[in-house]
């Protein structure tokens, strides 16, 4: 069946992962719904700017109905080729893909597969750069093994040592032994659990709260149906997380409730996704549009937001773009130029350091408000909407993660040395 066969029915499996009425992406998209009940019924094959509605009002590439997963495959080819250099035929792509899909399979999951390791090391290079409470934990197997050192140099070169003193410094090396066996498992335990959810009572409570977002898919449905997530804010682990899972929950429940979803994507689907004019056109907040836009279902944009400190509190993952968990991130990021210029857009096109080179458009915008009246303190917050774009030769901005796992040579905004090479190969 060829590429495109079926895109009336992933339409159909879009638009109905997104709870929405035929009428109502008919309305959106600008059709009748009869006519869009015989496109997700492929009965009429549809293209160029029908098409182009559709995959707006549902908040998605063009291509994803299209292609389908043979799309997800090559797109992954494409990736390979453009990361390894080589002059790959890429006009005989979709000719590789029919003739030989299990190695086409293969080599786009192996692309995938050093993408994830890619994003183990930034997760490793994270938690031992920055995390507390990897710091804390090292520092508790350091202590003992100093503790048992200097207990057991004692012994070794101290002949005439009175019993009571042997015994107790016997029981000295027995407890400090027990606090090494301990700390050294724990250790373990948390670096073998870095690229998995993590831990409870290890994890920050941002980290907490980023992974049980992620586990959502970064879309609460049930807000959009009036529903609570109370029972599931319950199982966080630590209280902390709770309160900032309570704190989101009441921030999204406002969004939909000021951009009810056949609303926002009727909205969209006119005006583009640009949250400058949706925000006009809806009576709402940039940010709030930034937010809506990131969390819709299986969006395919990231989303970061900071404070005035530069700290980021929010941190939605791209393909291809993952956020920091720990420590700053690149200053050359545009969200930190509208940081400094609040209420004035800032856009970018932006292409990410290393391997994956992928590019993105990037929207910034800071807010400020003063919760204190007239004389209180101002509070700012910037947020940066990533959406991903091909890489058709135009200029881009090169911005990495953060300094620590960036290869990009001559960064005059670096502030420490990278781990990576230019060549990507770690350091010895």
């Amino acid at each position: 069946m060829p590429l495109g066969a079926l895109t009336g029915s992933r339409v159909r499996e879009r638009r109905l992962a997104l709870g929405m009425r035929q009428a109502d992406l008919a309305r959106g998209a600008g059709i009748s719904a009869s006519y869009l009940n015989l496109i997700e019924h492929n009965r009429r094959r549809i293209a160029g700017e029908v098409l182009a509605r559709l995959a707006a009002a549902l908040g998605v590439e063009v291509s994803v109905l299209e292609e389908g997963a043979e799309g997800a495959v090559a797109e992954a080819l494409r990736a390979a080729a453009g990361e390894a250099g080589s002059a790959a035929e890429l006009d005989r792509l979709e000719e590789f893909i029919g003739r030989f899909p299990g190695w086409a399979a293969v080599t786009a999951g192996m692309q995938r597969r050093v993408g994830q390791l890619e994003r183990a090391v930034a997760a490793l290079n994270d938690r031992i750069a920055h995390d507390p409470h990897l710091s804390l934990a090292l520092h508790e197997v350091l202590s003992a093994v100093s503790s048992v050192r200097s207990t057991a140099a004692i012994l070794a070169e101290t002949e005439d040592i009175e019993a009571d003193w042997r015994a107790r410094f016997h029981a000295n090396l027995h407890h400090d032994s027990e606090r090494l066996a301990g700390g050294a498992e724990a250790l373990v335990a948390y670096l073998d659990g870095s690229g998995q959810e993590t831990a409870a009572g290890v994890a920050s409570p941002q980290e907490e709260l980023d992974d049980w977002l992620a586990a959502r898919g970064w879309h609460l449905a049930a807000l959009e149906m009036g529903g609570d997530l109370d029972a599931e804010i319950a199982q966080l682990a630590s209280g902390a997380a709770r309160d900032l899972a309570r704190a989101h929950v009441a921030q999204a429940r406002a969004d939909v409730q000021a951009m009810p979803m056949a609303e926002f994507v009727a909205a969209v689907a006119a005006l583009g996704a640009d949250p400058v004019l949706l925000a006009a056109r809806l009576g709402t907040r940039v940010l709030a549009v930034m937010r809506r836009l990131a969390t819709l279902p299986g969006a395919v944009e990231g989303l970061v937001i900071c404070d005035a400190a530069g700290a980021l509190v929010f941190r939605k993952p791209a393909e291809g773009f993952q956020p920091p968990r720990f420590g700053a991130a690149c200053a050359l990021w545009p969200l930190y130029a509208a940081l400094a210029r609040p209420m004035m857009p800032v856009a970018a096109r932006i292409e990410m350091t290393g391997r994956s080179g992928r590019r993105f458009l990037a929207q910034s915008w800071c807010e400020t408000e003063w919760p204190g009246g007239f004389g209180g303190v101002e509070v700012r917050a910037a947020a940066m909407l990533l959406t991903p774009v091909a890489a058709d030769g135009s200029p881009a901005l090169r911005v990495g993660p953060t300094c620590r796992i960036c290869p990009e040579a001559g960064c005059p905004a670096r502030r420490e040395a990278s781990i990576i090479s230019e060549a990507g190969a770690l350091r010895g």
